[in-house]
């Protein structure tokens, strides 16, 4: 039961460090995500919801103030690292890696957040 909890917190910890880091290229260095953006055809207007919504995420997984919310927090952060994962794979531009890893980390915070929290 302990080293379930050493894992969960590790990987939510990771998984947030990530999340906190691409939040903030995206409020930071707009210009440059835009362009990053556009080279995997997606709408640029969504740069600032998305991290918005990263940061949002972040605060239901931690504060866990709603069930369901921390599911669909949960839920919206396996899509966005799959989908990513597939446009970086997709274009061939061998930038897919950050992806897979956001991928495993927050499999295993998810699969230790339901296993500690019934």
């Amino acid at each position: 039961m302990k080293s379930q909890k050493y894992i969960y917190w590790a990987s939510t910890g990771l998984f947030t460090v990530m999340m906190l880091f691409s939040a903030g290229m995206y409020i930071f260095n707009h210009a440059e995500i835009v362009q990053a953006f556009e080279k995997l055809g997606h709408p640029t207007y969504i740069v600032y919801p998305l991290a918005i919504a990263k940061l949002l995420g972040l605060v239901a997984i931690w504060t866990k103030l709603s069930t369901t919310l921390t599911e669909w927090a949960y839920a919206g952060f396996f899509f966005n690292a799959v989908l990513a994962f597939f446009a970086h794979y997709m274009i061939g531009d061998g930038e897919f890696a950050p992806a897979l890893v956001a991928i495993i980390l927050v499999l295993t915070s998810y699969y230790f957040y339901k296993k500690l929290n019934g």
